[in-house]
């Protein structure tokens, strides 16, 4: 029986890093925000450390971030960098988000086909609703009621899938002898529609090496997205902050596949991990430090609020005192606050509390390579996680480190491949075979009011 091993994607956003002064860090490239060259080389590191996927959030917001001090969080666009980065990179998957709450099932299908065909069966759809008024405002509307939004993802997903399976799998024949290209009674319209969404179709677009892209979904595990997850996703991307959080919502997910009738082997749940690392501990907080910007203190103040303890917000390099410590109270569930006062217990100053990641909604690994790996190895070890999708602090070299350093390691234990087994993001997380609808499913319906 084979060992079983994490399956390790990588985020993608701005083409920084997942910290606010990423881009200026001596040598980055303080432009590429807008660089695809970039992006491809970032993917191809990646592939080089044998990563399954990249992972590309999007939403269609005006402004993400503090534009004065940083970039956007998100990519240019998500389809665009992919497809760049499908014609320089030949192995490691390719995830984008895109809303099932303002897209079109048809422009959906098609996006998501046709970069799975142009990276021979790599493409994978993080189906998510968008929740937000900015967002729906730059669709001149407001954001329908979450009957509606997950109603609509219901049918989304199901159309989508529909229109993919509705070029027949043996329907494409391209014989210069006979003449014959296609089958056309094979490819056939769909005509299908609910109350939100509907589609005639078909698709003219033939199967890729995996038959059609792989479903994630994103966020936390509320029942709408249990229920969308549960029947659909291949893969979960999550936030968790502690093993006992990640270890339950991945079990609720499990069962949540079961319950629609799936093997709960098929979805695999991924916890983000944010890393710093550096020789030492001291000089991993220092780079978070430095990474960090004016974000770090601006944070401070909500340390308050977390402990329940009056802060002196200008002495940001002094430990709270044994009077700060015993009165702080980690009460309302926050795992969060939980580490924040173990961290302060260790003597730490309020900056460099800070700089441990108590604030983040991913853990944050601020140390060596063997913390990361050791971090990765608990939680995997735990069944808290099936991999894990990893935030580097800063592209440039913080992901050579991940790469170089841990994976490496990862492999010496046995808890990592050291070659792709397929060619195929499917291949890649083991997920079944599937062309078309999942017949084991039933029709669309709304989730959880």
């Amino acid at each position: 029986m084979n060992k079983r091993q994490m399956i390790i994607g990588m985020h993608m956003g701005n083409g920084h890093g997942g910290m606010a002064n990423a881009w200026r860090m001596p040598g980055a490239d303080p432009r590429a925000y807008v660089s695809f060259d970039a992006k491809v080389r970032q993917a191809q590191a990646a592939e080089r450390g044998k990563f399954q996927f990249l992972f590309l959030p999007d939403g269609p917001h005006a402004v993400t971030g503090d534009l004065d001090n940083e970039p956007s969080g998100f990519n240019l666009d998500a389809m665009m960098s992919l497809a760049a980065i499908a014609r320089g990179t030949e192995r490691i998957g390719l995830v984008a988000t895109g809303s099932t709450t303002f897209n079109e099932a048809f422009n959906l299908a098609r996006s998501f086909k046709a970069l799975d065909i142009m990276s021979h069966g790599r493409a994978g759809w993080n189906a998510v609703t968008s929740a937000s008024d900015d967002v729906a405002a730059n669709y001149g509307t407001r954001i329908p009621s979450s009957a509606e939004r997950y109603g609509r993802a219901h049918e989304m997903i199901q159309i989508v899938q529909a229109l993919w399976g509705s070029w027949g799998w043996d329907a494409w024949v391209a014989d210069p002898e006979t003449g014959e290209y296609a089958k056309s009674d094979q490819i056939v319209p769909i005509n299908l529609g609910g109350n939100h969404v509907a589609s005639r179709g078909p698709l003219y677009i033939p199967p890729s090496e995996q038959g059609q892209p792989v479903i994630f979904h994103a966020g936390g595990p509320s029942p709408n997205a249990l229920n969308i997850a549960g029947r659909y996703a291949s893969g979960f991307i999550a936030g968790a902050f502690s093993i006992q959080d990640a270890r339950a919502q991945r079990t609720a997910f499990r069962n949540a596949a079961e319950q629609a009738g799936r093997n709960p082997d098929e979805i695999k749940f991924f916890p983000g991990v944010i890393t710093s690392i550096a020789d030492n501990k001291r000089a991993a907080l220092d780079r978070r430090i430095a990474l960090s910007g004016p974000v770090l203190e601006q944070r401070a103040g909500y340390i308050q609020q977390m402990l329940g303890v009056r802060l002196d917000l200008m002495q940001l390099d002094k430990p709270l005192s044994p009077e700060q410590i015993s009165a702080a109270r980690t009460t309302g569930g926050d795992a969060r606050a939980v580490r924040a006062l173990e961290v302060a217990r260790e003597g730490w100053s309020l900056r460099d509390i800070l700089a441990h990641g108590v604030i983040d909604y991913q853990p944050v690994v601020a140390g060596t390579v063997t913390d990361v790996a050791d971090h990765m190895q608990e939680w995997f070890e735990a069944e808290a996680a099936d991999g894990f999708w990893m935030i580097p602090d800063a592209y440039d070299d913080g992901l050579d480190l991940l790469v170089d350093g841990v994976v490496p390691i990862l492999q010496e234990r046995g808890l990592f491949h050291r070659e792709y087994e397929g060619e195929t993001l499917r291949d890649h997380l083991g997920a079944p075979a599937q062309y078309g609808v999942d017949l084991r499913i039933g029709g669309a319906r709304e989730g959880s009011r």
